[in-house]
């Protein structure tokens, strides 16, 4: 089947969509802390720190992160001027790091260039670290109206439903349609909180699962409804292959301190942050064994390794990894750089200084734990 945009819908049927789109907004639309605006305008910073914090995470994650965010750090200057670890600290938890670290850069960038202003000029946003097409559209439709659309996932799937489009929106020739589809049914004015309106719809009525169809503002325009075809459209993702890794992480202590160890800029994750040492472990390779070749390869110290602290389970794109970490004591050798950029012996005291990844935490949770640091220390 072949899709055209324009929609071949008469204007007055394309108007009433977006009247009673924007209509059921204004009554349902949740009360989110980046959507408060001040004579009628919203702060460009909030749209875009919130729109970036979004990406692959869940509103309901992201509202005490975006919080204590912008409380740390009030605007784009404030952003521009703190330092780097400081910037990921307050990102912890949050997950895909270089989304944080992209931020950085082109507030940066905005600060050095157009004197920390956050103008309404695509070609600015466009050159920036991190922004692509969806936070240019986000912070200039929701922040100064302009007629630019959005596509994530929520505003993906109503639209797929809406005009019945049975191929995967998400790819090739789909993506290209459905960015039309976003830009066709904007309106003249209120572009920004038509975008917001489709994403919010997708959440909360037309979900991937049993879409509220009976609630739904559009079900008389859409075609999925009509045909019944709601849980068909979008067709479903089709399931990673799961691979399992096995890993050692190795707590080196030495006295009432233990090796914290900083990534580089350059590894593949994580960049920057800190950890414990850690490294796959092949198979049928002894815990102590590997925690000795793990310590002596990525630190250059020797160790004699002790009992197991905890397991960490997670999951890293296509990859199940359980870290098995166990506490070593320090008999020798010095830190070596180059696996790792820096590193620091440091009390469990100070752990909660530094960022860390998820799996880390946990590690950083348990060695903070009374019970764990009077078996370590």
């Amino acid at each position: 089947m072949l899709f055209s945009f324009p929609p071949n819908w008469p204007p007055r049927a394309l108007a009433g969509l977006r009247v009673r789109l924007l209509n059921w907004f204004d009554k349902h639309q949740r009360d989110l802390p980046w959507r408060a605006a001040t004579d009628g305008k919203r702060d460009p910073y909030r749209v875009w720190v919130s729109e970036v914090m979004l990406q692959q995470t869940t509103v309901a994650a992201v509202v005490p992160f975006f919080e204590r965010f912008v409380a740390a750090l009030p605007d784009v200057r404030a952003l521009a001027a703190a330092d780097e670890q400081r910037v990921l600290k307050l990102w912890e938890g949050l997950g895909y790091y270089r989304r944080a670290r992209h931020l950085y850069a082109a507030a940066r960038d905005l600060v050095r260039s157009h004197a920390g202003e956050l103008p309404d000029d695509p070609a600015v946003w466009a050159a920036l670290p991190g922004v692509g097409r969806y936070i240019m559209g986000a912070v200039l439709s929701q922040a100064f109206d302009r007629r630019l659309p959005i596509v994530e996932a929520n505003s993906l799937r109503v639209l797929a439903r809406l005009f019945a489009y049975r191929n995967d929106p998400r790819d090739g020739e789909g993506k290209a349609w459905v960015w039309s589809a976003a830009e066709a049914v904007l309106p003249a004015k209120r572009c920004g909180d038509f975008n917001q309106a489709l994403m919010e719809l997708g959440a909360l009525v037309c979900k991937p699962a049993a879409p509220d169809c009976g609630n739904c503002p559009l079900a008389g325009h859409c075609e999925a409804n009509r045909l019944g075809l709601q849980d068909q459209i979008p067709p479903k993702k089709k399931p990673l292959a799961i691979t399992a890794v096995n890993e050692v992480g190795v707590v080196i202590r030495d006295g009432g301190t233990v090796l914290l160890c900083q990534r580089p800029a350059d590894a593949g994750r994580w960049q920057n942050m800190w950890e414990v040492p850690h490294a796959p472990r092949a198979d049928g390779e002894d815990v102590s064994a590997a925690a000795r070749r793990v310590a002596q390869e990525l630190t250059g110290l020797e160790v004699e390794p002790g009992t197991e602290v905890l397991t960490v389970k997670h999951g890293v794109t296509r990859y199940a990894i359980a870290l098995v970490c166990v506490e070593a004591e320090r008999v020798g050798g010095a830190f070596a750089p180059g696996a790792y950029a820096a590193a620091k012996w440091v009390t469990p005291a100070e752990l909660a200084e530094y960022p860390v990844s998820a799996p880390q935490r946990k590690l950083m949770a348990a060695l903070t734990d009374s019970n764990h640091q009077g078996r370590l220390f």
